[in-house]
């Protein structure tokens, strides 16, 4: 009797339980992949403005670029600009999460350093218009201009922006990027606070190859007179982007090229310049 109980209690565990199978598979069955998130741009920035893209949690991203001062219209006196001076930017960011990233931030232009950071809202439209949304911020100070009044206690600068990003055609991505900008020209006292206004378009004409254009409304203003474009080529591969551009603006940092430029854009006015950036991870 002992026996017969001891087998049909075996036979019992050796069913089935056909409830418990249909309400979860076996953990090495595979599972469902779930949708990527939405990308609308592949860099998180164009030229100069950025993008809704952020990092990967614990990413680092390291960027080089210049501008070359003397215009592509110096010809070859000047190596078509590119026998310098130049203007340089030094970054790193950083991703704190999948959709927040803090960054650093220094160009040689009156040794502006600045501490950003960008957070991802939302993104939706997937089978209608993919789009992006995204805020960033950022505080800069000059930490080398003139010795004369009206600069030394007027060094800092602030910015804050709504990125707006959207893919109307399946290679075609385009952004909008308000911006409210303090102290736009660090020289005026009372430094006021203004709207800015960055439009930019990227085009893919392969998953590695694309050309990139972007304007700044900036408004008129002594010195900076003129409204900051830039134009020019895309190319990524292996973690890095790289981006040649023309433009009529040496200024890089946030509170620097939304402000304006001198330069009239124009092919007298243009200048090379080019973005490198490299991601690194841990």
């Amino acid at each position: 009797m002992k026996k017969f109980l001891l087998g049909a209690a075996a036979a019992l565990l050796a069913l089935p339980s056909t409830g418990s199978a249909q309400e979860r598979p076996a953990g090495w069955q595979r599972q469902e992949p779930s949708l990527p998130p939405i990308s609308v741009f592949h860099s998180t920035q164009s030229a100069n403005l950025p993008t809704a893209e952020t990092l990967g949690r614990g990413e680092w991203l390291f960027e080089i670029s210049h501008r070359f001062q003397p215009p592509v219209s110096a010809g070859a006196a000047a190596l078509w600009g590119l026998d310098g001076p130049v203007v340089n930017r030094l970054a790193l960011a950083y991703g704190a999460s999948d959709r927040a990233m803090v960054g650093l931030v220094r160009s040689n232009l009156s040794d502006n350093v600045e501490l950003g950071a960008k957070v991802r809202l939302a993104e939706g439209g997937r089978q209608a218009v993919p789009f992006a949304l995204a805020a960033a911020a950022g505080v800069a100070w000059n930490t080398e201009l003139p010795d004369v009044d009206g600069f030394r206690d007027n060094e800092t600068q602030a910015y804050a922006q709504l990125i707006v990003n959207a893919l109307p055609a399946d290679r075609l991505a385009v952004g909008i990027v308000p911006t409210l900008l303090r102290n736009p020209r660090v020289a005026d006292a009372g430094p006021p606070t203004v709207l800015v206004l960055g439009l930019n378009g990227q085009l893919y004409v392969t998953d590695e190859m694309s050309f990139l254009a972007e304007w700044v409304v900036a408004g008129e203003r002594e010195g900076l007179e003129h409204d900051a474009g830039s134009f020019g080529i895309e190319l990524e591969t292996g973690g890095h982007f790289f981006k040649l551009l023309l433009g009529n603006s040496t200024r890089m940092n946030p509170t620097q090229f939304l402000a304006g430029t001198p330069h009239a854009f124009a092919p007298d006015g243009w200048r090379l310049g080019f973005n490198v950036t490299r991601l690194l991870v841990f």
